[in-house]
């Protein structure tokens, strides 16, 4: 396993992030598995030299931070060798302010998510969202406040726009508040929006960069159907991953991944995730497993370095596509 600096943080992270969403419970989505299923899946991460996990609250309603931190703990995981990270943003109830960035909601839910966690701290506490009903300078000082009170180390941000974020940038600079360390974007192979404005502005601003679903949830590895989606229960019920891929250029950009993929003699998997690993700015892509061969596969593409022609080969077929993941019509989820 390799390990490098979180962004410009002395923060040392293994060049995988292990996902944890698929970790939980199936009351929230009936592709997860449930914490018998997931641990052998976190035991093997820790195995292959994984020390950075990512988590959020509204991941199965906070189940997924129930296991993440017992299995930590059942593996006999000491807390200064783990990067934990997790999220804060959507709605974890009913209540009004049971949701968003607001002062109120980040300091009852950071508290939330270390009991579930089981731990005085985390390592990397993100804003899941960008909160269009709360001004910045509250979220930052709610921020600042938490890694001031020793509950979190660092802070992150996820999916947003770019001008969003060096607003946030700018006024966490101008106000004397902590500074954001991370950010967690939506980058692969057949969604690259990310390249026009967030990464040259993180890599400018020496931000980590550690994208979320750099398989595209699963699409990348080869086996969906544009007629049904694919075999898998997950491809099936996955609404989210249907509305933001297969077009035709996104099979497109398949095909070129399959032909890598024999010619090199490794899995659909490897090549794709080789691809973002060589992307300038990547500090740790995020990757999900719900099969053992999953983690090998991410583990392997470590060690695959592709020339500079199979990446050209690879980048040729993409289309543009809407921006998707951070829009304006974006919501906090409801329980």
């Amino acid at each position: 396993m390799e390990y490098v600096n979180l962004g410009n943080t002395g923060l040392k992270v293994s060049r995988l992030c292990l996902g944890c969403m698929t970790y939980g419970s199936k009351k929230w989505r009936e592709w997860v598995l449930e914490e018998e299923e997931s641990l052998p899946f976190i035991g093997r991460a820790i195995e292959l030299g994984i020390n950075f996990f990512d988590t959020a609250d509204i991941y199965s309603h906070g189940v997924s931070e129930e296991i993440l931190g017992r299995a930590l703990k059942h593996f006999g995981c000491r807390r200064d060798q783990v990067v934990i990270a997790t999220k804060v943003y959507h709605a974890m109830g009913p209540d009004p302010n049971q949701q968003g960035l607001s002062r109120k909601h980040i300091l009852h839910s950071i508290d939330d998510s270390l009991r579930r966690l089981g731990t005085d701290y985390v390592d990397l506490y993100q804003i899941h969202r960008f909160d269009y009903e709360t001004p910045i300078e509250e979220t930052l000082r709610a921020l600042d406040d938490v890694v001031r009170a020793g509950k979190a180390l660092y802070i992150g941000a996820s999916s947003m726009y770019a001008w969003q974020f060096a607003k946030m940038l700018y006024k966490a600079e101008q106000w004397g508040l902590r500074r954001f360390v991370s950010m967690q974007n939506h980058y692969n192979l057949i969604y690259r929006e990310e390249e026009r404005e967030m990464i040259p502005l993180c890599r400018a601003e020496g931000i980590a960069l550690i994208p979320w679903s750099p398989l595209a949830r699963g699409f990348l590895a080869g086996n969906r159907r544009r007629e049904d989606y694919g075999e898998t229960v997950r491809a099936k019920t996955d609404a989210y991953a249907q509305k933001m891929y297969y077009q035709d250029s996104d099979f497109d950009v398949v095909a070129r991944v399959s032909t890598v993929a024999r010619r090199r003699g490794v899995s659909n998997a490897q090549v794709a995730l080789a691809w973002v690993l060589a992307q300038p700015g990547i500090t740790a892509p995020i990757i999900g497993a719900s099969r053992m061969e999953h983690l090998e596969d991410a583990v392997n593409a470590l060690s695959l370095k592709l020339e500079q022609a199979e990446l050209d080969a690879l980048a040729e077929p993409y289309r543009p596509h809407p921006v998707l993941g951070h829009s304006y019509s974006d919501r906090p989820m409801r329980v």
